[in-house]
């Protein structure tokens, strides 16, 4: 054992006359637990032994005894989100035969916006609001197939049910009255009216949902406008681009 000792650490055993005596126990057990103790400390220093490490260093958390979880991902379907549908007695109608209707915010935010786009000489006209799950199956399933066009071509231009934000009642296609031939097209961003749009808007909390390059994927629709003025107006949008719990 004395061998296994790091030279640093030995001690040669005295052998003069205070070297323990075989006749003073005393003296002799002292010496031998002395050495017990730099034995025990040279194996702790070469490695023989090693504590037990704390229960604290050992504990996991329970997210890392779960091992790591991949990532939700969004709630899309061909790059559109879900949203939840308005409630009937929530809505407002914004165009004199109660047709086009919006969420009652939405609708007085809309409402003082043409009044104001009149009082500078452009004509807004509202051309859809609010639709129910039904009105989307037919504009998504039935035109689809009217027009021989694939799922994933039609999300271009049509959300499928259940994923419009026209749903929300906060959505709605404005175009210009005195311009009929733009109404749900390109060109509308031609026109004086979608200039207007382009800079008072953001005054009414309306801002454009796909434009140009969006990150959804969707075609540009320079007609398509959303009303984020309150909490659940813009929760309803922006929530919906979050992860899924």
């Amino acid at each position: 054992m004395y061998d296994d000792i790091p030279e640093a650490r030995r001690q040669a055993v005295p052998k003069t006359a205070s070297s323990p005596s075989r006749g003073n126990p005393a003296l002799w057990i002292g010496s031998g637990i002395g050495l017990l103790v730099i034995a025990v400390g040279a194996a702790f220093a070469v490695g023989l032994f090693k504590p037990e490490p704390s229960q604290s260093k050992v504990e996991t958390s329970p997210t890392a005894s779960r091992g790591t979880e991949a990532p939700n991902t969004p709630d899309t379907t061909l790059g559109h989100f879900s949203y939840k549908v308005a409630p009937e007695n929530e809505l407002q109608a914004i165009t004199a035969d109660n047709r086009i209707r919006l969420r009652s915010s939405a609708a007085r935010a809309y409402k003082q916006m043409s009044a104001a786009a009149a009082a500078d000489g452009i004509k807004l006209q509202a051309l859809s609001g609010f639709r129910t799950v039904e009105d989307q199956d037919y504009l998504f399933f039935r035109v689809k197939e009217e027009r021989a066009q694939g799922a994933q071509q039609r999300a271009k231009v049509s959300a499928p049910p259940g994923r419009s934000e026209h749903h929300t009642g906060y959505a709605m296609d404005i175009g210009d009255a005195t311009q009929p031939n733009t109404h749900v097209n390109v060109t509308f961003e031609e026109t004086r009216a979608f200039e207007w749009l382009q800079k008072n808007a953001p005054r009414y909390s309306f801002e454009l949902s796909f434009p140009k390059g969006n990150s959804q994927g969707v075609s540009y629709e320079p007609w398509h406008w959303r009303y984020v003025g309150d909490k659940d107006s813009l929760e309803t949008f922006y929530n919906a681009r979050n992860l899924k719990s």
